[in-house]
């Protein structure tokens, strides 16, 4: 909860800061226009349909009994962490456990005495992305050792990372290491819904195409 989750996908989606931001509840829904392979002789545009799930925890099963709605035919994860909150970047574990295995009743903890058990996702197929926010907020004296530990977390979720700060869109700046980043994200995401492993089209799917409601979605969390 509060880590900027809405601000990042109206930033991601109309490239422009959002004025007010306010929690989600359940979830939202925005589209983003991704030029596929962008500069060479495979570009195409897809339409993405970013997932935005509230992270409130709740004391009750139901509150990830409905946070399950969202998880079916998930092609893209966005896990999204506080930078200022430790705390925040540690609950990612937690909740990639209950997107990855959305079907099945958790059995354990990812995090046992602050090693992370890489086992229990070793064939993910889902393409991950792990986001940091309110870097703006965090002292230049303290930044190296913050960052430092994120980038950690990220190996661990054998992911690329983007720490930035949502109220600047210059963070995600056409060229940037973080827009590429990001475009190789959605790309992976892309391939994964509608190629085969031997990188042929799926048949029966357009050059052009939509991701209409249900088949494409790129969800991040608390």
């Amino acid at each position: 909860q509060g880590v900027g989750k809405s601000s990042l996908v109206h930033l991601l989606c109309q490239n422009q800061v959002l004025g007010n931001p306010s929690w989600t509840v359940g979830c939202s829904v925005d589209v983003r226009v991704h030029d596929y392979k962008e500069g060479t002789p495979e570009e195409k545009t897809y339409y993405i349909e970013l997932w935005d799930v509230g992270g409130s925890v709740g004391s009750a099963s139901s509150v990830k009994s409905t946070r399950a709605v969202f998880y079916n035919s998930v092609n893209g994860i966005i896990l999204v962490h506080d930078l200022t909150n430790k705390k925040s970047s540690q609950n990612l574990y937690r909740w990639s456990l209950e997107a990855l295995n959305r079907d099945l009743v958790p059995t354990g903890v990812l995090v046992t005495n602050g090693d992370y058990d890489r086992e229990q996702f070793a064939d993910n197929q889902i393409p991950l992305l792990v986001i940091g926010t309110k870097l703006d907020q965090i002292h230049e004296t303290k930044r190296h050792e913050v960052l430092t530990r994120t980038a950690f977390l990220a190996e661990d979720f054998n992911a690329e990372e983007i720490n930035l700060d949502c109220t600047n869109p210059r963070y995600l700046a056409a060229g940037s290491s973080n827009a590429v980043k990001l475009s190789r994200f959605f790309d992976k995401v892309i391939e994964k819904r509608y190629f085969l492993r031997d990188g042929n089209q799926i048949p029966g799917f357009p050059d052009r195409k939509r991701f209409g409601g249900g088949t494409l979605k790129s969800l991040h969390y608390d």
